[in-house]
This record gives C-alpha cells, sequence and structure tokens, in this order.
C-alpha cells in the first residue's frame, strides 16, 4: 500500500490535464496520469507520473484504469476529473449523436469514474474529487448551447454529490477555467469551421470561432493546476474555485445581471 498521496487525473495527454499531473507531482503526490493517447503521455510518465490508457465513454476501461491503480496502491486520495471537450454550433443544426457524445464525456464519464473510487474513498473516510467544470457552467453563449448545458449539468451534479458523500468524509470541489491556452480551444474552433459551412448563422459562428482563437494568448493552465493543488492541500476546500479573472468577473456579471441584460450584453459582444 502506498504511503503518500495518490491521485487520477484524467484528460493527461495535454493542457490543462498534463499541468495538473506536473503541478501534483511536484506537490509530492503519486500520480497517474490517464487519456486515450497513452503516447502523448510518455513525457510525464519520464518525470515521475505512472501513465494509464483511459476512454472515459468505455465501461471496462474506466473500470481496468481505476482497478490497476488501486491494485497498486490499495489507495486513492484524489480523482481530478478533467478529460472533456468543446463541442460548438448553433442547435438546429449539431446533430444529436455529437450532443449525446459531449454528454458522454463531459458528464457521464466523470460521474461513472466518480463512482468507482467512492467505495475506496468511504472505506478510508477520506478523498477529494474535483471536477473540472468551466465558468461555462455558470454563464452561456449563442453557439455553445451543448457545451454549456453540459457543464451546467455536471455543476448540479458536482453540488449533489458534494453533500451525498460528505457524511463518509469525502469532499468535491469543483473548478471553473476561464480562457486558458490549450489544445481545447484550436480543436473546438477547428470543429466549429468544419460543421457550420453554409450555416445559416455565421453571425454568431465567426464571432465565436474568434473568440476560440484568441484562447492562445489567454492564461496559462498553471492557473487551473494552481486551483487543484489549492484545493487538495486543505482540509476545507471552498466548493468553488473560478480561476482566472475572467471567469470570475464573467460568472459575476451574470449572477446578478437580469436575463435580458446578459443576453444583450453577449449579442453586442459577438457583433
Amino acid at each position: 500500500m502506498s504511503t503518500n498521496r495518490v491521485a487520477l487525473v484524467t484528460g493527461a495527454s495535454a493542457g490543462i490535464g498534463k499541468d495538473i499531473v506536473r503541478r501534483l507531482l511536484k506537490d509530492g503526490w503519486t500520480v497517474y496520469g490517464a487519456a486515450r493517447r497513452v503516447d502523448a503521455m510518455q513525457d510525464i510518465a519520464s518525470e515521475g507520473a505512472r501513465v494509464l490508457p483511459l476512454d472515459v465513454t468505455d465501461e471496462a476501461s474506466t473500470k481496468a484504469a481505476v482497478e490497476t491503480l488501486l491494485a497498486a496502491e490499495g489507495r486513492i486520495d484524489a480523482l481530478v476529473n478533467n478529460a472533456g471537450y468543446g463541442s460548438y454550433g448553433a442547435l438546429e443544426e449539431v446533430p444529436l449523436d455529437e450532443a449525446r457524445r459531449q454528454f458522454e464525456v463531459n458528464v457521464f464519464g466523470v460521474i461513472r469514474l466518480s463512482q468507482l473510487v467512492l467505495p475506496t474513498m468511504r472505506q478510508q473516510r477520506s478523498g477529494t474529487i474535483v471536477n473540472i467544470t468551466s465558468m461555462g457552467g455558470r454563464i452561456w453563449m449563442p453557439i455553445g448551447g451543448w457545451y454549456h448545458a453540459t457543464k451546467h449539468a455536471l455543476e448540479v451534479l458536482s453540488d449533489t454529490m458534494r453533500v451525498e458523500v460528505a457524511p463518509f468524509g469525502v469532499k468535491v470541489v469543483v473548478v471553473q477555467p476561464g480562457a486558458i491556452q490549450s489544445e481545447w480551444s484550436g480543436v473546438a474552433a477547428d470543429n466549429l469551421e468544419k460543421a457550420s459551412q453554409g450555416t445559416l448563422y455565421a453571425q454568431f459562428v465567426a464571432p465565436m470561432t474568434k473568440v476560440l482563437r484568441g484562447y492562445t494568448t489567454a492564461s496559462p493552465a498553471s492557473v487551473v493546476s494552481d486551483a487543484v493543488s489549492r484545493a487538495l492541500a486543505t482540509t476545507a476546500p471552498r466548493r468553488r474555485y473560478a480561476t482566472p479573472f475572467d471567469a470570475k468577473g464573467l460568472i459575476f456579471l451574470h449572477r446578478w445581471m437580469p436575463d435580458w441584460l446578459w443576453e444583450r450584453f453577449i449579442v453586442r459582444a459577438l457583433a
């Protein structure tokens, strides 16, 4: 049985996930990085991480990953549910199969992994589940309806789980990134352009593509891994960590603006 704190980080093959793995290694954790692209995790493996193949939409894959970790370590102290993606497009034009897939990855995959680690955490009477949502879980914009829906759902499910597992000594934390430099935004922009050729909603698609492309000059992934590190370092973490300032600001505005004013604000911002 491991004497170090043990963490499992999903979506560890790039961007935010890879940075979280590195930060937790620096903090002294035994870290398992998991993703579909095992070859893309060889760098963090050379830095001390253990890597696992994981497709969060596949039941056999998720069970195998958790069982492998528990067989080797005998415990799990943190699950960082970072795996996820953004698929954009007008609601009229996004195929329902794509919408379902986004829920499978961003919502059901997260909850299934949580279900698999909770028996061990309950037995230990300790552990923390960190769900990486998005400022998009608290706000909305046109062309991002399905993505926002998955993140809204994960926010609600995290709140529900937090209360349910608290009597067993388990904590649930949400981290809400804003604009972060990563592969995520470029892939989302590319997919939006491909899916929206000939769209009737160009007035929204073009500016949203520009917004996503602009993420390359956004904050580094370290602002998210710092938030995860802080949440895992304290015995009384906050329920939510919004980061960086754009996430805090937009969530604050949405909270206090009436719906009609937010709608006007967003439409003008994308004009």
